[in-house]
């Protein structure tokens, strides 16, 4: 059997959208402004209207952009612009449920991660997609960073051989009053950080057949339910060893700090720095590297994580929607199996490791 990650689903592969729908944004928070609009701006993917419970944010933000058009309520958007959009959804995961209802039958939409908190609110996201035969996909798009793309087709070529070891490794200082919303949640880092690299894990490799992990918080951070990680995902079938540790508190300088992932190979490894955590929002270079054996060589890639996934992963959608791609590896129903993983994860974690004996 052919491993997953040298037969990747032809959707991360393909070219942008030749005749991409309107887009109606959903949110004028952070998220918009700083990567949803420069994406589409950038991709030249055309945004119709704002929508958001705040006028005058919404206002400003469609006149930094040129958006003609700003709503307060997704049912006016709704009545205006009907299943002739893709309804993209920037906001916070309690407010899912009440826009997934309004939005019409047969609606295509791009719902920001995490898809919940916990896997049961994600089940019942899907089974909502369901029922009015939702087009809908999550906004996962560490999957299509320049950086973690061109590490995919070289891995896909077999430029590092059969892949046995793959890491990812974090260890910043990460600002979260930039996230007042995280304050106070019952699960924090992994939903809300750490989901990035499970779900970029799983695009690679598919499915773990199990997961062992830890997660904790900092105690003099009360208001973070946790701000570390460490996960080891298993695949039983296979000699390949995953680890994934966040750790967020490294409150030393940028000396060594950290944000990295490693693919090793039979015949090679690659690294790619992810240069938006370090020194976030400002953030540092990305870097793409392979290594053959002898020493380490640089390889040019255009574009970051922040704007450029986002064309990406609005663009896979794109694609689906409009016929051009047979895929859409980032739908619901597959974001799902992320979610699932997280609730193994967190089930790990609260039961404390296995016993000694």
């Amino acid at each position: 059997m052919v491993a997953p990650e040298r037969e990747p689903d032809p959707a991360y592969l393909a070219g942008p959208p030749s005749a991409p729908r309107p887009i109606v944004l959903v949110g004028a928070g952070g998220i918009a402004r700083d990567a949803h609009l420069p994406a589409y701006a950038k991709a030249g993917f055309p945004v119709v209207a704002i929508v958001d419970r705040d006028e005058s944010r919404a206002s400003e933000l469609a006149a930094s952009f040129a958006v003609e058009q700003t709503l307060t309520d997704i049912a006016d958007a709704v009545a205006t612009h009907g299943t002739e959009v893709i309804y993209d959804v920037a906001v916070m995961p309690d407010a899912f449920v009440a826009i997934l209802e309004a939005l019409p039958d047969g609606a295509a939409v791009l719902l920001q991660k995490p898809l919940g908190y916990t896997y049961a609110q994600a089940t019942e996201l899907a089974a909502i997609v369901a029922r009015k035969n939702l087009t809908a996909a999550v906004n996962t798009q560490l999957r299509f960073a320049p950086h973690v793309a061109a590490a995919r087709r070289l891995i896909a070529e077999g430029a590092i051989g059969d892949l046995i070891d793959l890491e990812v490794l974090v260890r910043v200082e990460t600002r979260w009053e930039l996230f007042p919303s995280v304050f106070g949640l019952e699960r924090m880092e992994m939903p809300m950080h750490s989901v990035h690299y499970v779900d970029l894990v799983r695009s690679f490799v598919g499915d773990p057949s199990g997961v062992s992990a830890v997660t904790v918080g900092h105690p003099a951070k009360p208001d973070l339910a946790s701000t570390r990680t460490a996960y080891l995902l298993h695949y039983a079938e296979r000699p390949l060893r995953v680890t994934i540790s966040t750790n967020h508190d490294h409150t030393y300088g940028p000396e060594h700090q950290e944000a990295t992932v490693l693919w090793h190979g039979t015949d090679g490894a690659i690294r790619t720095q992810l240069g938006l955590l370090l020194d976030y929002p400002r953030g540092g270079p990305d870097l793409l590297e392979i290594s053959r054996g002898s020493g380490w060589e640089s390889i040019e890639v255009e574009g970051s994580w922040f704007p450029d996934a986002f064309i990406s992963s609005m663009g896979v959608l794109q694609r689906f929607v409009t016929g051009e791609s047979e895929t859409l590896p980032t739908s619901v129903a597959d974001v799902l199996r992320t979610m699932a993983v997280l609730e193994a994860a967190h089930s790990s974690s609260s039961a404390g490791g296995h016993p000694l004996p």
